[in-house]
Parts: structure tokens; C-alpha cells; sequence
């Protein structure tokens, strides 16, 4: 049944429905980003660390180990920005959920107030309808 509140029920639903996928998004990057700390983490202790050998190959080690480190200090970083970005999406989320359940609710009112509207209209036409047939009645005893 068509309401006044069901094409906004319809674009409430839709928004909801775009913060699910944009949550189902962000959860994506978040798990991306855990892998690729892990992952850097990983190879962070597969570096061996030279006991000898020439000044420059002890550079060029050192060199790495500290690029390794920016690495994870990146991913760390991504991996806490998308943790904040998952927070945001399923507040957003869950104020789309709020807004369309107010609206579904209202459209739920305002069926209900039809249908009883309607219910009332169909016990008063019963009742007309009564009358009448009993009217008729009465009107034929009496000519009997």
C-alpha cells in the first residue's frame, strides 16, 4: 500500500543500503591494511643481520633495515587510519538504520490509520445495509 512516507521509506532505504556497501568497503581496507603490517613485520625479521663483511654491505644493511621500518611505520599508520574510517562508516551506518526506521515505522502509522479508516467505513456500510434490510422487513410484517 502506497503512503505518503513510502518514496522516502524507498531513499532511506537506499542510503542505508549505500553504508552497508561503504562499510563492507572500508572492512576490506582494514583487512587489507593488517595484512600488509603483518606482512612488513615479516620480512622485517627475515633481514639477517651481517656479523662481517665490508663497510658498505653494513650501510647497505642498515639502510634496509631502517626503509623496513618506514614501511611499518606506514602500514601502521594506514592500518589505523582505516580503523577510524571503519568507525566512521558504521556511525554513519547506524544513523541511516535510525533514519529509516523512523520513517518505515511512520509509514507503518499511516497504514494502520488507513486500514482502520477503511475497517470503520466498510462496519458502517454493514450497518446501513442492516438497517435497511430489517426496515424491510418490518415494512412487510406489517403489510402481512
Amino acid at each position: 500500500m502506497k503512503t505518503r512516507f513510502s518514496s522516502l521509506v524507498a531513499i532511506k532505504k537506499d542510503a542505508m543500503q549505500k553504508r552497508e556497501r561503504e562499510l563492507q568497503q572500508a572492512l576490506q581496507n582494514h583487512e587489507r591494511a593488517k595484512e600488509a603490517l603483518h606482512k612488513s613485520l615479516k620480512e622485517l625479521q627475515n633481514i639477517e643481520q651481517p656479523n662481517s663483511g665490508s663497510i658498505s654491505q653494513l650501510l647497505a644493511n642498515r639502510t634496509l633495515l631502517s626503509r623496513q621500518r618506514a614501511i611499518i611505520q606506514h602500514n601502521e599508520e594506514w592500518l589505523e587510519f582505516t580503523k577510524n574510517e571503519v568507525q566512521k562508516v558504521k556511525e554513519t551506518l547506524k544513523e541511516a538504520m535510525i533514519e529509516y526506521e523512523k520513517f518505515k515505522y511512520l509509514e507503518l502509522q499511516e497504514i494502520e490509520k488507513v486500514l482502520k479508516a477503511q475497517k470503520q467505513a466498510e462496519v458502517k456500510r454493514l450497518d446501513e445495509i442492516a438497517l435497511m434490510t430489517f426496515g424491510k422487513k418490518e415494512t412487510k410484517r406489517k403489510a402481512s
